[in-house]
């Protein structure tokens, strides 16, 4: 292994109802020299079930969980496990996880951001030193406390030509452009939350068919969006607010689909997250070249289609430049908790509007 690098997992559940992704790679915090192995732990049902009913709750206020805290921090605990044994590693090999929990409420202007998991117990029972809470610090002071991945974006992205826009449609959508690298930083970066991503299409999916997502978008290419309610949706706050902004998962409801039919509800709700990702290029200081797309999203064949004819710009997933879509958010966690323990800025006034870069987390060790 090259001189001060080490091998860090990566664990994100964000704001998903899908499950964990757990990702290895090698880093200084700099440069990722390896992307190793990387799987996907489901949520059962049951357990999507009771996550989705604590959203929208501070954890510090009781609520009836069913040990969800416990329960999710076990899943973190047999993701890492599996990830291991598919990469043939010991825990002993590993210098940290990056873990980020999952959020269930995000007020960065309360000053509140919940990402429950217990990460003591995540270091004692896999026997690796975890860097959690990695977006308090950022809220504490005065940032947005997301997105976070930005700068590992903008690792990954060296070499490729720029401005960048790296898209990530999570429950969340999100964005980083990437600029020129005019002051030998490795490109400037803006970023920021663009809208909704895939929750509320995979709301309005369990609701009206019993399924978890819009698989490969095909409700939503079989619809007519319906332009009427397509404008009242744009006509959130949010999208007139300068960034850095972020969001909270339910920022946006199902309110105003309810009288549409399964299909139309579905094309609305693509069409809703095109055009707000739309809206969010139009903040950017210079279009962006080419638009990669990361999470679940891109895997919806309406959203995608509907981003090329929006955007009017190259529109690819993230696999076209190399990358995994599937699991770049929790190799961004295992890149984030390395430049947390080398105190490294984890975030910057472009990213979440923070005075100045800052670094953050709270290491929590295996043994003491």
């Amino acid at each position: 292994m090259p001189e001060d690098t080490c091998l860090a997992v990566g664990l994100m559940s964000g704001t998903s109802m899908d499950g964990i992704d757990a990702a290895l790679i090698e880093t200084d915090g700099e440069a990722v020299v390896w992307r190793g192995p990387a799987l996907t732990h489901p949520y059962d049902a049951d357990f999507r079930r009771d996550l989705r009913a604590a959203l929208g709750h501070d954890p510090l206020i009781r609520v009836p969980e069913n040990d969800l805290i416990g329960r999710l921090t076990d899943r973190h605990r047999d993701a890492v496990r599996a990830l291991l044994a598919a990469a043939g590693k010991s825990p002993g090999d590993i210098r940290v996880i990056g873990f980020h929990g999952h959020t269930v409420l995000h007020r960065p202007e309360l000053g509140v951001t919940r990402q429950i998991g217990d990460a003591g117990r995540l270091a004692r029972e896999t026997g690796i030193d975890v860097a959690g809470d990695l977006r308090l610090n950022d809220v504490a002071s005065g940032g947005e406390g997301a997105p976070l991945a930005p700068v590992y974006h903008r690792a990954l992205a060296r070499g490729l030509e720029r401005p960048l826009a790296v898209l990530n449609l999570g429950g969340v959508g999100n964005v980083t452009w990437i600029g020129p690298d005019e002051i030998g930083n490795g490109g400037t970066l803006l970023a920021f939350d663009t809208g909704p991503g895939n929750a509320l299409l995979d709301d309005w999916m369990q609701e009206k068919t019993g399924e978890p997502m819009d698989r490969d978008g095909a409700v939503s290419a079989q619809g007519a969006v319906d332009q009427s309610v397509l404008k009242r949706l744009m006509t959130h706050d949010y999208f007139e607010m300068l960034p850095p902004k972020s969001l909270d998962r339910n920022a946006f409801d199902l309110a105003p689909v309810q009288g549409l039919s399964t299909d139309a509800g579905a094309a609305t709700l693509a069409a809703f997250t095109v055009a707000s990702v739309a809206r969010a290029a139009q903040f950017f200081p210079q279009p962006a070249k080419r638009w990669l797309v990361t999470g679940g999203g891109r895997h919806n064949m309406a959203l995608m289609q509907g981003l090329r004819r929006a955007l009017g710009a190259e529109v690819q997933p993230v696999e076209d430049a190399g990358w995994s879509g599937d699991t770049l958010e929790a190799e961004a966690f295992a890149f984030l908790a390395v430049r947390a323990l080398k105190g490294l800025a984890l975030t910057y006034p472009g990213t979440t509007g923070v005075g100045e870069p800052l670094s953050g987390g709270r290491l929590y060790p295996a043994q003491g």
